[in-house]
């Protein structure tokens, strides 16, 4: 009787060793597809990115004063968010690459685009008609990759345009409207100074809420859904404001429209700015009363 409970107990201790085993063994890592990086370069690591698409003009972006502009076709400040997306195509990851050999066979004989960042040329050629993917050359070998990145390259010229009203650096300390039709004869101007909000026409009432809130909800934060560029008709005569920038200088702004939506162009930089009606006009107004 007491060698079958000894010979259970051995049993039971048994079993409790081969279960503690396989829950505490290490399980087997599951081998995936190979994975291939484009390139081992970072974005920061680039100042200038040229895009050549056949049968349109290059665009061509360069990083100067650590501000991203375009300088081909046409001089303007640049989108940031636009350029990292073209950029980005350093760091793209597949499981798809082969060694050149013909680039026909790749449709990269007659590249759908040429990329050049630096001195690092990509070229794009066609579509794989089984992944949607797009086969791009760096160096001598080809990659399957997203067609996001070539499509981030074409994208209109102008939706790459900065859509901010300001320049880096320039911060607006105060607002002179005296030249727009519902504050001529007022001669309306708002100062920021301190902290503290301030107006030219003597008896107006104005809160600092409501002006911290407006200034921070419309000018701030500016709805702009669109930018166009301007070339300034001297001929032409728009309502216009100026805003005050923190240093003296001045930012003026031509009321080109205000229906159905509010446009603002800035001569000095040759951009026209479309904004909806109801953001557009609240910016123009300011919530101060006027004394009656």
């Amino acid at each position: 009787m007491k060698s079958r409970w000894i010979v259970n107990l051995v049993l039971l201790i048994l079993v409790v060793a081969i279960a503690t085993f396989l829950y505490f063994r290490p399980m087997p890592k599951e081998e995936g597809p190979k994975t291939y990086e484009i390139s081992s370069m970072k974005l920061a690591d680039f100042n200038k990115v040229s895009i050549e698409f056949p049968a349109k003009a290059p665009v061509v972006f360069e990083k100067i004063d650590g501000n991203w502009r375009i300088t081909k076709p046409f001089d303007a400040r640049a989108d940031l968010s636009s350029v990292q997306r073209i950029l980005s195509v350093v760091a793209a990851t597949t499981t798809e690459k082969f060694t050149l050999g013909d680039p026909s066979q790749f449709g990269l004989d007659q590249p759908k685009l040429k990329l050049k960042l630096n001195d690092e040329e990509f070229l794009f050629g066609t579509i794989n008609p089984v992944s949607g993917e797009q086969y791009v050359q760096y160096k001598d070998s080809v990659y399957l990759v997203q067609t996001t990145y070539s499509e981030s390259a074409g994208i209109q010229i102008e939706e790459m345009m900065d859509k901010s009203p300001f320049k880096p650096g320039e911060k607006p300390t105060g607002f002179d409207f005296s030249r727009l039709e519902q504050w001529e004869e007022s001669r309306l101007q708002v100062d920021l100074a301190d902290g503290k909000w301030t107006t030219s026409v003597a008896n107006a009432k104005l809160t600092q809420n409501e002006m911290n809130e407006w200034f921070d909800e419309y000018w701030k934060h500016m709805a702009v859904t669109s930018v166009e560029r301007y070339t300034p008709d001297r001929r032409a005569t728009y309502p216009s404001l100026e805003v005050k920038l923190e240093g003296g200088a001045k930012v003026h702004f031509d009321k080109m429209q205000e229906s159905p939506e509010i446009i603002l162009g800035r001569p000095d930089e040759g951009i026209k700015y479309h904004m909806p009606p109801d953001s557009g006009f609240t910016m123009l107004n300011p919530p101060v009363t006027l004394a009656k």
